[in-house]
């Protein structure tokens, strides 16, 4: 699911204390709401999955080095099933499926290619094939949501090449179903999940 931050309803009081107390630390108001919608979104769009209200769902996280409200989201109701959401610029996303789940929102700025992320994200032969900021930033996108499955983190991002991989707005790669699809605001969101994924707005 995903959508605007205003468009995502629900309540604070959804949210367990953990997450209430990290939503106060942000010092930016907008930050505040993004985090805020994005835990609310992911209770509706496991709420869809499971046919539970949305005010039942408990997001959890718990880090062994951190503590609790750090580490990879799961859900009190079905532990067994991946979570992932993200958030930029006032949009915010989420997914719930069996298996490993990441999703990924990047809002994709105009203009010429940004080399110092290119140098810090792509591989040779990435390189080799990206042109454009936006060509990046689907690249960027793509490794982002497969550190979200918990399969690749930042200072490997040159280890994966993603030339060669399908364009949206769906394909496969060595086993995973991606969705992409770029929202009305120019933000573009990439799933990546076991099973083939189906999309819905904001209700």
């Amino acid at each position: 699911m995903g959508g605007k931050v205003d468009e995502v309803g629900g309540s604070q009081e959804w949210l367990t204390g953990v997450e209430r107390e990290r939503a106060t630390r942000f010092l930016r108001e907008a930050d505040r709401a993004a985090f805020v919608a994005a835990h609310l979104l992911v209770r509706h769009c496991a709420a869809a999955y499971l046919g539970l209200p949305p005010e039942k769902v408990t997001l959890l996280q718990h880090c062994e080095v951190h503590g609790p409200g750090h580490g990879r989201p799961y859900l009190e109701q079905a532990p067994e099933l991946g979570v992932s959401l993200s958030h930029t610029r006032g949009y915010v996303c989420a997914a719930v499926g069996h298996g490993r789940v990441g999703v990924d929102a990047e809002l994709v700025p105009p203009g010429p290619l940004d080399e110092g992320l290119a140098g810090q994200a792509l591989t040779a032969g990435e390189r080799a094939t990206v042109t454009d900021n936006a060509g990046l930033i689907r690249l960027w996108a793509r490794k982002e949501a497969l550190i979200k499955r918990g399969e690749l983190t930042l200072d490997r991002l040159r280890e994966v090449d993603l030339a060669q991989v399908g364009e949206g707005p769906r394909f496969e790669w060595q086993g995973r179903h991606f969705l992409e699809l770029t929202t009305a605001e120019g933000v573009l969101v990439t799933i990546v999940t076991d099973r083939f994924a189906r999309w819905a707005a904001v209700e």
